[in-house]
């Protein structure tokens, strides 16, 4: 018999936990007993599984009984109070939150990139990057490994999914409300009416200048790198898009490379989908992503601004392989190694 495991998902109602259960229900991933909680408010209601409902359970420090995998979704908060929880009772966690990401006896892990970091998790809970973070480190990995990084320039132009299913509502109201000739209304989840514009402001504002969002990407990616000193800049936009986050990223190499050799490494890895004929018009777009695993790639050219320069456009789903898809493959990853 295929041998199964408890697993519990934290946060089962949101955008994200809702993509967690359909993803590990599309992949099969082995759950025995599926243990979905949420908040009070959510307790009672009922989640889609494997063709049957199951009823929400109210998460406290009990719930994780029994449980051997725990993906948490529902916030930094509830991550930081509840995973170690979970993990004391037994299970490994796989946290989708910042809560953990940067520690040092936390590994932070894309499969396609680190996979094996998974074998090293002293705590029992494992950090699942940030969604810019993962689009965009799987697609300059097969670069790097090829010609080295010395300096990565990315702008971000992330849907509002990002920031969760009020936000997604917001711009649906926004657009309803224009299209009836009616004012948008005062913005409550973004800080600017988001409809028909870009809001360069993603989390708070440090001393520095750059935003919470902006810093995670620079440090998670040298962590996920293993290059502490890597030279990162990032701008992150919100965009007035449901679903995918693009990005347009440039990279300075350490050792010549062509966009034509990039192109075939990219075409060859994992997690990686080209689409590239700019001529036809061909390239990544967010809405096609959606609802779709891979990293998309397009627009590879030469940057001849500096001597070993590439430029690239990368798109994905931000709800799956920017959060759930990539969480059930850290899972898959620990099914695999036997670690679960």
């Amino acid at each position: 018999m295929t041998k199964t495991y408890a697993t519990a998902v934290v946060g089962a109602t949101g955008a994200v936990g809702q993509e967690m259960l359909r993803v590990l229900d599309q992949r099969r991933f082995p759950v025995g007993k599926l243990v979905p909680l949420a908040s009070a408010r959510s307790a009672g209601r009922a989640v889609r599984f494997a063709g049957k409902d199951h009823v929400v359970q109210e998460l406290t420090e009990s719930s994780f009984a029994g449980v051997r995998l725990a993906l948490f979704s529902a916030g930094g908060p509830v991550s930081q109070r509840f995973a170690p929880i979970a993990a004391r009772a037994g299970a490994i966690v796989v946290d989708n939150t910042s809560a953990f990401r940067m520690e040092t006896d936390v590994p932070l892990v894309v499969p396609e990139v680190n996979a094996a970091e998974v074998l090293r998790a002293p705590r029992g809970i494992i950090a699942n990057p940030n969604c810019s973070t993962i689009q965009m480190v799987v697609a300059l990995e097969p670069i790097r490994k090829a010609a080295g990084i010395r300096r990565i320039v990315v702008a971000t132009y992330q849907a509002t999914s990002g920031a969760g299913a009020r936000a997604m509502e917001e711009l649906k109201t926004q657009a309803r409300r224009w299209a009836a000739g009616e004012p948008e209304g005062d913005p409550t989840v973004f800080p600017h009416v988001i409809l028909f514009d870009c809001i360069p402001h993603i989390g708070g504002f440090l001393e520095s200048g750059s935003t919470v969002e902006e810093e995670k990407m620079i440090q998670e990616t040298r962590k996920i790198f293993g290059e502490p000193e890597m030279r990162v800049c990032a701008t992150t936009v919100r965009v007035p898009t449901l679903v995918g986050h693009s990005e347009a990223v440039n990279v300075e190499l350490e050792r010549p490379l062509t966009a034509a050799k990039a192109r075939l490494l990219l075409e060859n890895a994992a997690g990686v989908e080209v689409i590239d004929d700019p001529q036809r018009k061909l390239y990544p777009l967010a809405r096609r992503a959606a609802g779709t695993d891979p990293v998309y790639v397009g627009r590879i050219r030469e940057d001849r601004s500096v001597p070993h320069g590439l430029s690239l456009w990368v798109v994905a789903d931000n709800l799956r392989k920017g959060a759930a898809l990539n969480a059930v493959q850290i899972a898959e990853e620990l099914v695999a190694r036997e670690v679960l």
